[in-house]
């Protein structure tokens, strides 16, 4: 049984909204082998619900699946959420539900730490690209 993990308290869900940029992770089954530039798009819904879109390069050709992720109890502070997807994507009736835990995030909202309560799963991703822009703001 995994021991206990800290986990952001009061997250500030605007700030975190935008795209992340994995720039490291463990690697899991539910990844493709071989991808890159991988990249998660999270929006604010008016539901207070966050639609997610996760993309992948794999030999070239863009891979993504859809979902939405919600806290996992509305009553808490922490920062446990729940993501839901559809798979495989075209069939709406077949729901995957995962965890999506934010270990870290820094005082700007730029690094950030996500991980699932196996610990099994692990994300390092940053909102700035790869080539030095950043992606809410544009600048350089």
């Amino acid at each position: 049984m995994a021991s206990h993990q800290e986990v952001v308290r009061g997250l500030n869900v605007e700030k975190y909204m935008g795209r992340w940029y994995e720039i490291a992770s463990f690697p899991s089954f539910f990844q493709p082998k071989g991808g890159v530039d991988t990249r998660a798009t999270y929006t604010l819904r008016p539901d207070g619900n966050i639609s997610v879109l996760n993309e992948v390069w794999v030999n070239g050709r863009r891979k993504s699946i859809s979902g939405t992720a919600y806290k996992a109890d509305p009553r808490s502070d922490e920062a446990k959420l729940k993501v839901r997807f559809r798979i495989p994507p075209d069939l709406p009736f077949v729901p995957v539900v995962g965890d999506y835990w934010v270990l870290y995030v820094d005082d700007g909202y730029q690094n950030a730490v996500v991980g699932h309560p196996t610990r099994r799963f692990l994300w390092r991703v940053v909102h700035t690209c790869m080539h030095g822009i950043n992606v809410k703001t544009g600048a350089a």
